[in-house]
């Protein structure tokens, strides 16, 4: 059982939003929804709360009104296999209503920050070469979504 689960708040669109999800990575699932009963702060049968895994990883939604918006100070960061997951998600999360932000950064329809980057970014920082983090830095500054070709060759250039 995982410790702990990321609480999704939305206003009414927790079980769209979680479909919407699952829709998205592999190895996901809705696996339970409750409904509101009377006398709760919605009306009674309304959707409530869901439980659902994203590649393995669960999350709770959960539907409770307008009174907590999303920010960006919480973001969900996915380490991907390459370019083409990077493409992928990029264009499926940032869908319908999204909007890209710099550096691998996007909102999704729902107002929900996610980070798509490469799974061996720390690779382009690592190592103590402060001229190659410089160039890799100014390099994915210019980016919104993540180029790992152009990544690359801001590592490997000289200064």
């Amino acid at each position: 059982m995982q410790k702990i689960t990321p609480f999704l708040w939305f206003d009414c669109q927790a079980i769209e939003a979680a479909n919407f999800y699952t829709s998205i990575f592999k190895n996901s699932k809705i696996t339970e929804i409750s409904h509101y009963a009377e006398g709760a702060p919605l009306p009674a049968g309304t959707v409530m709360s869901v439980s659902f895994e994203l590649d393995g990883t669960q999350f709770m939604a959960l539907n409770g009104g307008p009174f907590a918006p999303f920010t960006e100070a919480i973001s969900f960061f996915i380490s991907t296999t390459g370019q083409e997951e990077i493409d992928y998600l990029w264009e499926k999360l940032s869908a319908d209503g999204g909007s890209p932000g710099r550096c691998g950064w996007l909102k999704d329809k729902y107002g929900i920050s996610w980070q798509v980057v490469p799974g061996n970014m720390k690779d382009f920082f690592g190592g103590g070469d402060v001229g190659k983090a410089g160039r890799v830095m100014r390099a994915m500054m210019k980016m919104d979504k993540l180029v790992i070709s152009e990544l690359q060759a801001a590592a490997v250039a000289s200064d």
